[in-house]
């Protein structure tokens, strides 16, 4: 595509002169009268690249052509210089022509680049289109001129229009917020020394922060400063910008406002770090906090707290906790060297007394804690809901201090790290009392009698971890050399759950032992939960009385609501046997209808819950069919195998966490 030209500038530069404001003159003059002004910024800034790069690498005369048109602006370099591209130099040079920063602010702010070659020489040009959306500014009128008196050195008066110097050294917001802030410094030292000639020149700025002074940007020798102007930034930091050589009348207004330029520069590249730093550590913290409240085991919180700690907020990080006894005792450690943890292990093993004088101390009312002699550091007390469960250590980030935003994040981090230590401690708390409960609701131990054998599985549902679950089995020896089982699932979890559970088995109990019949015994436990307050206090039962009739069994079966028990011969086949029933615990009268079953020697029965036939695999279910298929194979194998093979099929058909209680009992006829 060709572009229609709106106004040209040719200038050849004798090698000797290795300044770039003849180039960005001709930029301006080219810019300025053919009204795109808003483009002036970057096509200066690659200007001086290129004019600098041909200057000093090529080492030859060079020919700089500035063509706009109604789109944008096309700018081509060419040296005299025979050879191949060199790569571009990645590092931040000096304003003057010490080394140019090559292709890459080319790649970065032009629309377009490309380079020739010949046998003389090469050309590197590129292009920068204006904004489609915005009219084009009518040119001017008549021809371009010759150059810029406006734009000219500082030298003794012969500049009269400081304003149009001054706009020279406002950087577009575009270009501020697409440099970095030591090559916006550098643009600015650079249209600076453009505009003045001067010798030399530096920017020398202190942030304040520990690091000391350092040289942002600079030029030639700035040995006798000729004009020394601060830069007014925020306390603590510190900076001033110098100019080098003969002054002119205009060189102290300028430093004054480049100076300014600079600082406001350096203001927003700080508030701009800080805000990043901000969001950072408030990520980091809600990442942290996310992970702490996923554990809720003591051990693995304990663990991880110092872990997250290294190497973000210091080299090294322990936590002390609070036994039973009031004692603070080491539990974790993490350092950014491996070598150096048991080093550090004892050393603060040998700091826990001292911590634990800090925190009983009455004269102690900061966050942070004085920590031991040798160990240098912060230590924040972890505390959470009114009591100090124990301290937070963490170690200096290298050979610096904690600033006050990073304890302020070990204070947040602490906080974070103790409420996740109290529930983990709460939800091992709950898991133990549900446990000694559950185990309480289940028999001790199963009967041993000579020629029967029983085995039991219970598997708990680990999204109701610290919940008792509803699942129960039982099985208890009669007088008369009989025998009683039975296996049910109550409504619910929890402690309603429990109670129900509880009344179940100890009415089921004591009904058997009283020799009353299991239709019996079932219609006084449906009385008896129907007078239990609250709802949906029912259950589902299979139970069975067994008796010995020569060397096998003979099992009265009775359903209540409950899935039918499979009957596993010892030659392997199979069958489901009882009479479905109703339900305890939810209508006045229930109907339970007694089955006669033969166990022979090697036969069992296994009874189950549905935690077993409804186990999960996306939308596939374990069923009726797999539980046949997963026993058939141990027939006439001990009641044990038994359990443990169906227990096993269960667990590995889904990769999943059960979701409901898994029960399992089974009754072996072994004959005498």
């Amino acid at each position: 595509m060709t572009y229609p030209e709106r106004a040209t500038r040719r200038l050849r530069l004798p090698a000797d002169d290795r300044s770039p404001a003849a180039a960005r003159a001709a930029v301006r003059t080219v810019l300025t009268e053919g009204g795109m002004p808003e483009l002036l910024d970057e096509t200066l800034l690659l200007t001086t690249e290129l004019a600098t790069n041909g200057v000093v690498h090529a080492g030859t005369d060079i020919n700089l052509t500035v063509a706009a048109d109604s789109i944008g602006v096309r700018v081509t370099v060419t040296d005299y210089r025979a050879g191949g591209l060199e790569p571009a130099d990645m590092a931040m040079p000096e304003v003057t022509a010490e080394g140019g920063r090559g292709l890459l602010l080319v790649d970065r702010f032009a629309s377009a680049w490309g380079t020739t070659h010949d046998v003389t020489g090469k050309s590197i040009w590129f292009r920068i289109d204006r904004d489609a959306d915005a009219p084009p500014r009518p040119a001017r009128s008549g021809p371009a001129p010759e150059a810029e008196p406006s734009t000219g050195p500082v030298d003794g008066g012969t500049v009269t229009d400081l304003d149009q110097l001054a706009a020279l050294l406002t950087i577009a917001p575009s270009l501020q917020s697409r440099l970095p802030v030591e090559q916006l410094v550098a643009e600015l030292l650079a249209r600076l020394h453009d505009t003045t000639a001067a010798d030399g020149g530096a920017i020398e700025f202190d942030p304040g922060d520990g690091t000391g002074e350092a040289v942002l940007a600079g030029f030639g020798d700035t040995g006798e400063p000729a004009v020394t102007v601060p830069l007014p930034v925020t306390s603590p930091a510190t900076g001033r910008l110098v100019l080098a050589g003969k002054p002119g009348p205009g060189w102290h207004p300028l430093a004054q406002l480049t100076a300014e330029r600079v600082a406001l520069a350096l203001q927003i590249d700080r508030m701009r770090s800080e805000e990043q730093r901000r969001s950072g550590w408030l990520t980091y913290l809600a990442e942290a906090g996310e992970l702490l409240a996923h554990s809720l085991d003591e051990h693995l919180t304990v663990a991880l707290i110092p872990q997250l700690v290294v190497p973000q907020l210091g080299r090294w990080a322990a936590v002390h906790l609070r036994r039973d006894s009031g004692v603070l005792e080491l539990a974790a450690i993490s350092h950014a060297e491996e070598r150096d943890i048991e080093p550090w292990r004892a050393r603060l093993m040998a700091a826990s007394a001292t911590l634990e004088t800090s925190l009983a101390s009455d004269g102690w009312t900061g966050m942070e804690l004085p920590m031991p002699r040798g160990v240098d550091g912060i230590a924040v007390p972890l505390s959470a809901r009114g009591a100090t469960i124990g301290v937070l250590s963490v170690g200096r980030p290298g050979e610096r201090q904690h600033s006050t935003e990073e304890r302020a994040v070990i204070a947040d981090l602490a906080k974070r790290s103790a409420l996740a230590l109290d529930n983990a401690r709460i939800h091992a708390d709950r898991a133990a009392v549900a446990h000694e409960l559950q185990a309480a609701l289940m028999p001790g131990s199963l009967p041993e009698i000579e020629g029967v054998s029983f085995a039991a599985e219970y598997l708990p549902a680990e999204a109701f971890g610290t919940l008792v679950g509803g699942d129960f089995y039982d099985a208890t020896t009669l007088p008369s050399d009989r025998m009683w089982v039975a296996i049910g699932d109550v409504c619910g979890k929890g402690a309603q759950a429990a109670a129900v559970t509880g009344v179940v088995r100890d009415v089921l109990r004591v009904m058997a032992r009283d020799g009353r019949p299991m239709p019996r015994a079932l219609e006084l436990l449906n009385s008896t939960l129907l007078e239990q307050p609250g709802d949906y206090r029912y259950a589902t039962i299979a139970s069975a009385l067994l008796e010995r009739r020569g060397p096998g069994l003979e099992a009265t079966l009775c359903l209540s609501g409950h899935d039918r028990p499979l009957l596993l011969r010892g030659d392997g086949s199979a069958e489901w046997v009882g009479r479905e029933g109703t339900a305890v615990g939810l209508f006045p009268n229930i109907k339970v209808e007694p089955e006669q079953v033969r166990l022979e020697v090697g036969d069992a029965l296994v009874f189950f819950t549905d935690g077993v036939t409804e186990r999960r695999d996306a939308s596939v279910m374990f069923g009726h069919e797999r539980v046949v298929r997963a026993v058939r194979d141990v027939a006439g194998k001990p009641a044990r195998t038994i359990a443990t093979t169906l227990l096993e099929a269960v667990q590995t058909f889904s990769p999943d966490a059960p979701r409901d209680d898994i029960a399992i009992l089974v009754v072996r006829c072994d004959g005498h």
